[in-house]
């Protein structure tokens, strides 16, 4: 049996526990409305990849226990800054990670770990 083919990074999902609100805010930050928008999940299409807010905190609680997805932006200094004016709390401020690469995380004001990254070695496209 052959391992399974992994066709790249498709969805990260955050649980939320007002869902309300991450909604709207997520709204603001990532500038689009949800494609699937449900009292049960909420889904954001981003560059052909999702962000998923789950409401149901039974399994996983909101917070920065798990893994950090990182987001695809063209310049990191202003995507931090923009996540700062919009209540992001600071973890790890923007940083060099080697061939111009620059990366930085952030909590959301839900507790979860969003982080970014500048990578010249991707296009910098957006869907």
């Amino acid at each position: 049996m052959s391992a399974p083919r992994f066709l790249g990074l498709r969805t990260t999902i955050y649980p939320v526990t007002d869902l309300a609100k991450a909604r709207a805010w997520y709204s603001e930050v990532l500038g689009v409305r949800p494609y699937f928008d449900e009292p049960f999940y909420v889904g954001f299409n981003v560059g052909g990849f999702e962000l998923g807010l789950d409401p149901d905190t039974s399994a996983q609680a909101p917070g920065a226990a798990g893994g950090v997805a990182y987001w695809g932006v063209a310049n990191a200094d202003q995507a931090w800054a923009q996540l700062m004016k919009q209540g992001a709390a600071p973890l790890s401020p923007v940083r060099e990670v080697g061939g111009g690469i620059r990366v930085a995380t952030v909590k959301d004001p839900f507790g979860n770990v969003l982080g970014i990254i500048e990578n010249p070695h991707f296009p910098n496209t957006a869907g």
